[in-house]
This record gives structure tokens, C-alpha cells and sequence, in this order.
């Protein structure tokens, strides 16, 4: 696939799935009357279907990666080249941006708000390291031995991660630079994006090494086999 084809789709991708957390987590708290609780489960819902779908349709496009940790474990496991590497990252940061100031939009908010929600402690990185951990590994591991559930397993992994991390399992640099920029219930202030981005990248690299332990990269006859396998299961 072309390089251009496959950085639109990673803009495209990152800017709808930001504009669904940010948007879920303005009507979640509009319609939940105060209550944090059903906030966040339509917040985490709309995030993990949305993620689904766009992974599903742009997978076979770019590797729907949508994340600067996957893309740089993509580089480090060799998949992709350092100038893609690079691209990929700028169109994910700008399409989270975008993502976020649709969603204002939408709502007929202001399009720049610096964000205000507290979110800093060992609690909160441990709690992102964690998630990127999961996020990682449920990834590389999903692509080399279940590729065709990975849309379903990250969705699912992403959905539980807000709900058993003390941060929301924000687990993507991109998307914790982005909602630096809004004020609403999916904010984070932008002092706090640092260690967010730090504990992110940990985790990820920690998941990769975990991932080489588990399952020692394919070969390329073996990728080709197991493939062929799958394909006639199918």
C-alpha cells in the first residue's frame, strides 16, 4: 500500500477515534446527571466499538496502529521503515488534535481549551504503564497468533483497561497529547502529559520484550505456513 494512502488512513483513524472519546465523554456526562460512573461506562463503550470498527476497516490499509507506541514497536520488531515510522507519527498526534477539535465542534464548544483534570502520581503512571503493557501485548501478541481477532481483542482489552486502571488507560501518547486540549470529562492538564507519555512508552517497550519471551518472532516460511493453516480454517 502506498505511504500516502496508508498516512491518511492513520490521520483518518486517529482523528475519529479521539473525536469519539472526547465526544462520548461530553454526552456521557451531559445525559448521566452527575453520575461519574455511567459517564464512564458510555465513555468506554462508544471508545472500544469505535475502535473495533475502525480497526476492522483501516487494518488492512495501514495496520491501524493509531498510537505512537505500536508504531514504534512496529520499527523496533522491524515492520516498518524509519521514515514511515516517522510519518505515521505525524499523522497521528495532528489527527488526534483534529479528532479533539471536531468534537468541540460538534458540541458547540471551544475549539482550544487547555485541559484542567488533575491527573498525576505514581498511581497514575503505574496505572498507564500498565495499560500500554496490556495494550502491547494484547497487539503483538493478537497479530502473530490470533490476527484475525485482533480488531476484537484490543476493543475488549481497551474496554476493561478503563475500568481496572486508575487513569483511564489513556496508553497512547498521540491521544494523551490531544486530550491535553480539552477540558471535558476526558481531559488531562497539560503539565501531567509528560509522565503520562514516559510510563506510555515503558510499559510499551516492556510489552515488547515480554512478547519476544513468549512467542520468538516467525520466520518467514513459518509466517507463510502458519498463514496458509489459518486461511483453510477459514
Amino acid at each position: 500500500m502506498p505511504l500516502t494512502n496508508r498516512i491518511f488512513a492513520e490521520f483518518i483513524g486517529t482523528a475519529l477515534l479521539l473525536a469519539c472519546v472526547v465526544g462520548s465523554g461530553i454526552m456521557g456526562v451531559s445525559l448521566s446527571q452527575g453520575n461519574d460512573g455511567v459517564a464512564l461506562l458510555a465513555n468506554a463503550g462508544a471508545t472500544a466499538a469505535i475502535l473495533y470498527v475502525l480497526i476492522a476497516v483501516l487494518g488492512p490499509v495501514s495496520g491501524a496502529h493509531f498510537n505512537p507506541a505500536v508504531t514504534l514497536a512496529a520499527r523496533v520488531h522491524g515492520d516498518l521503515e524509519s521514515r514511515d515510522t516517522l510519518a505515521y507519527i505525524g499523522a497521528q498526534v495532528s489527527g488526534a488534535i483534529a479528532g479533539v477539535m471536531l468534537a468541540h465542534a460538534m458540541f458547540d464548544l471551544p475549539l482550544f481549551q487547555p485541559g484542567t483534570h488533575e491527573r498525576a502520581g505514581v498511581s497514575q503512571w503505574i496505572s498507564e504503564g500498565v495499560a500500554s503493557f496490556g495494550l502491547l501485548l494484547t497487539i503483538r501478541l493478537g497479530a502473530r497468533l490470533r490476527p484475525k481477532a485482533v480488531p476484537l481483542l484490543v476493543a475488549a482489552y481497551v474496554f476493561a483497561a478503563y475500568w481496572f486502571t486508575a487513569s483511564t488507560s489513556f496508553a497512547n501518547p498521540a491521544v494523551t497529547l490531544a486530550r491535553a486540549l480539552t477540558q471535558t470529562f476526558a481531559g488531562i492538564r497539560p503539565q501531567d502529559v509528560g509522565g503520562f507519555v514516559v510510563a506510555q512508552l515503558l510499559g510499551a517497550g516492556f510489552a515488547c520484550f515480554v512478547t519476544g519471551l513468549l512467542v520468538p518472532a516467525l520466520t518467514d516460511s513459518e509466517r507463510i505456513d502458519r498463514q496458509l493453516t489459518s486461511d483453510r480454517r477459514a
